[in-house]
């Protein structure tokens, strides 16, 4: 299965977002044109409503001709209170306490990764190996857990690229 996350979206650095619904930067438009250039022949898309999502699920359907489904499932992690604001501008106390297990303790107002897990798997239920899922980096991290087995510190020591190709093979078609 393919998984793309969205691309690079318009938000200065070191902002806390996951639900915000930003736009593409600039260089996304270039992102869009390089996945619809390299991505292969696809069947099924299903993808994050998200606006940076969105710009690049729209992109690839229209080139292969096919219908899209979105799913409000695989939404980036709800980080709640902390959405917008810069990481340097978050209680220090409470961003340390959630980091001692992000896996299982919600942020303030929002979810745990293992939330996000839980649902991002809901979603994938009835999707195929045919199938590209467009989303976020933390849905493509709860997919690697779960079908691949590796830990919450392997897959945060690498971050998906943007529109780039990701494969993930779901176990049945191990």
């Amino acid at each position: 299965m393919i998984f793309l996350r969205h691309p690079m979206p318009d938000v200065e650095p070191g902002v806390c977002y996951g639900r915000l619904d930003l736009d593409i930067a600039e260089i996304g438009h270039e992102q869009i044109q390089e996945a619809l250039d390299t991505t292969p022949p696809i069947k099924n898309i299903i993808a994050s409503p998200a606006l940076r999502c969105r710009k690049l699920a729209e992109a690839l359907a229209e080139q292969h001709g096919i219908d899209l489904a979105f799913d409000e499932r695989l939404w980036e992690m709800h980080m709640g209170d902390w959405e917008g604001k810069p990481w340097k501008d978050i209680n220090r106390q409470k961003s340390d306490a959630w980091l001692k297990d992000p896996f299982n303790i919600p942020t303030p107002g929002g979810e745990s990764f293992k939330d996000v897990q839980v649902r991002v798997l809901e979603a994938l239920q009835h999707a195929d190996v045919e199938t590209v899922i467009i989303c976020h980096a933390g849905p493509i991290r709860a997919t690697q857990m779960a079908w691949l087995g590796l830990s919450f510190e392997e897959v945060f020591a690498q971050t998906p690229p943007y529109a780039e190709a990701v494969r993930i093979w779901p176990p049945q078609a191990a």
